[in-house]
């Protein structure tokens, strides 16, 4: 880890129209934090009983460093809030989501309809065996059915395991066998700008070797030409379904029953399961949904993120839903048929809040401001950004052409394992471009050394959290090491691995990773894992992959190869290598750049010293190499 370093910091501010703080469900920041400070148990208790308990938590929390429990005693299930709740009210033929698919074919789901479809395929996954504890993997396009699919998992008490649908086999083995799936539900193909993508024969190569799977089941979308049924083990998505009632009284879970498991590269080794709960989990996914994103009743709210992400998990599915939002989702990419297709969007639903990835905002600058100039964003309200650090560019663009200056600009940092927002600027509070924010109320962070101590504003340290939160991960599935790494990197703090500054006014900004992750397009996507891939191969020897600053997707993945012997460095090898990830890992984990070199820099552990590499790839300083094996 690196030690504390000075950094020049710019104190450019936006304040935005008094109206938005007075609007904002948080309203003031400071009295909201100082509440929460006084009384962290009643704070989240009063979060907690905006949602339905079927026995009420007796306790608000135990925290026994490291591990904490949450709403201890309580029953709920998080179905039941997200759907019941609304349709036995007046929002029960609110529309809840709204599908564009790319060829523009729309679906809309009020509460009711969702609701039913929900109930129906959970009684079809009851009909294949799957009982509550039991996990299913999800592997699909972001359509309807990828939502059901997980909202039908929660109603019965199954554990959930939704898997990006741009993984290759090898990728997805990993983590169907590290979950351990009983099911896996998938799609016969995805549209992307144009192609039809298949994905059943990824899922029968993906399965040779996951002995827990019974049953994949498949959604069929090209209909004129349906893929083949192997009936031993597969069943149609709406076959499992065909006679099935609407009727399926939700499985009464414990607040500390896992709700979901969700991979996420590590930077060591196999992927981390991130093992998230029902009831910590929906406390602090509804109150960050409403806090920090203002939902409110009359809201068309539009998160670009894959369901396949923790943030599809919380701001498109599970927060969202909890307060009978109407959703937008599409499979359409920022750029098919044109880059205005977002723009369009927005002005045809009338969608007041938008949030999206700093790539795609940079991918808009690239694009020029004639695309969402041809569209009336008058309806937007809110803008927020998620998945890497939003830098000060990409905020002044977004803020003036796509806001036109009016709209408060929210840039999230959190993560997997935290499950909710840490630090933001919430709606109303000046905006710095290039800061993130401030901890959330409920949330108590800093910026400190390696020994924990904080460090003075303006220099560089780790980011940590000190106190607990409702929807912190709870463990590493099947791996109590790595979750323990987490409290004991730094001393009393839970050590995110993320650099960064704060300034006077006590705004963090988020310099980036500090271990052996890549943030590529808002994917962070594990050195270790694309490393193992390329070494997969029968010409490599030894590779080391670093993160590379690209203008659009933030960084981009830069391979250093080793060849075995009787192997020879040339373009068709480096076009083989490439291929050979795409297949192994997907499309997203494929190098941009491959370099053949002899030796790679190490200590004289044998340690290969990334640091050293990307030192060199940029002309910097590579810092202290007295560890260097010479």
């Amino acid at each position: 880890m690196a030690e504390q370093f000075d950094v020049v910091l710019s104190e450019k501010t936006y304040t935005p129209d008094h109206s938005c703080k007075q609007n904002s469900w948080i309203g003031d920041y400071t009295k909201a934090y100082d509440a929460f400070l006084k009384d962290p148990d009643a704070f989240w208790d009063r979060a907690a009983k905006e949602l339905y308990w079927f026995t009420p938590y007796k306790k608000v929390k135990e925290w026994n460093y490291p591990y904490a429990r949450w709403f201890i005693g309580g029953k709920t299930n998080i179905t039941y809030n997200c759907l019941d709740r609304h349709v036995m009210s007046s929002r029960k033929n609110k529309v809840a989501l709204i599908w564009r698919g790319e060829d523009d074919t729309e679906r809309i789901y009020t509460y009711r309809q969702l609701f039913r479809e929900v109930l129906k395929v959970a009684n079809g996954l009851k009909k294949l065996g799957v009982k509550k504890g039991d996990r299913v993997c999800i592997y699909m396009p972001i359509v309807p059915e990828q939502i059901i699919s997980m909202l039908a998992c929660a109603r019965i008490g199954a554990v959930h395991s939704v898997v990006f649908g741009g993984f290759g086999a090898a990728a997805l083995n990993s983590r169907i066998t590290g979950a351990g799936a009983k099911v896996v539900i998938t799609a016969d193909a995805t549209f992307r700008r144009g192609k039809t993508i298949p994905l059943k024969h990824i899922i029968e190569e993906a399965i040779i070797n996951a002995p827990t799977v019974e049953y994949v089941v498949v959604l069929r979308r090209e209909l004129h030409q349906p893929v083949e049924i192997h009936s031993e083990m597969e069943i149609d998505f709406y076959d499992m379904i065909k006679d099935v009632r609407p009727e399926c009284e939700p499985e009464i879970m414990d607040a500390e029953d896992p709700l979901f498991i969700l991979y996420t590269s590590g930077s060591t080794g196999a992927p981390k399961g991130i093992v998230h709960t029902c009831g910590g989990y929906m406390v602090g996914a509804h109150y960050t949904s409403k806090n920090v994103l203002d939902i409110k009743d009359n809201d068309v709210y539009w998160c670009t993120a894959d369901p396949g992400w923790i943030t599809g998990h919380s701001y498109v599915v599970y927060g969202p839903l909890s307060l009978g939002a109407t959703l937008v989702v599409t499979e359409s990419t920022p750029d098919f048929p044109d880059p205005g297709v977002y723009w369009r969007m927005i002005e045809e639903f009338g969608v007041t809040i938008f949030y999206t990835a700093p790539t795609a905002i940079r991918m808009f600058m690239k694009l020029g401001e004639e695309w969402p100039d041809k569209s009336n964003l008058s309806s937007l309200r809110i803008l927020a950004s998620v998945g890497e650090p939003l830098n000060p560019e990409a905020f002044e663009w977004f803020y003036r052409v796509a806001g036109k200056g009016k709209c408060p600009l929210i840039d999230t940092w959190w993560q997997t394992e935290t499950g909710m927002h840490m630090v933001t600027t919430t709606v109303g509070e000046p905006m710095m471009p290039g800061f993130a924010g401030k901890p959330i109320p409920g949330v108590v962070a800093d910026v400190v050394d390696k020994d924990g101590k904080p460090v003075p504003p303006g220099t560089g340290g780790f980011l940590a959290i000190k106190e607990p939160w409702p929807s912190m991960m709870r463990s590493v599935y099947n791996d109590e090491e790595r979750y323990l790494k987490y409290w004991h990197t730094i001393p009393g703090y839970y050590a995110v691995g993320d650099l960064a500054v704060k300034n006077k006014n006590g705004y963090i900004m988020v310099l980036g990773r500090s271990d052996d992750l890549i943030v590529v397009a808002g994917h962070n996507i594990g050195t270790a894992e694309v490393e193992s891939a390329l070494v997969s191969h029968q010409a490599v020897a030894e590779s080391a992959v670093i993160g590379k600053p690209d203008p659009v997707k933030g960084n981009i993945i830069k391979a250093f190869v080793i060849l075995r012997q009787g192997h020879t460095a040339s373009d068709r090898l480096k076009n083989e290598l490439l291929y050979h990830v795409r297949i192994t890992l997907g499309p997203i984990a494929m190098p941009s750049e491959i370099d053949f070199v002899t030796s790679l820099p190490r200590t004289r552990s044998g340690k290969i010293m990334r640091r050293v590499l990307k030192a060199k790839e940029m002309g910097m300083d590579p810092g202290d190499i007295s560890t260097l094996d010479e």
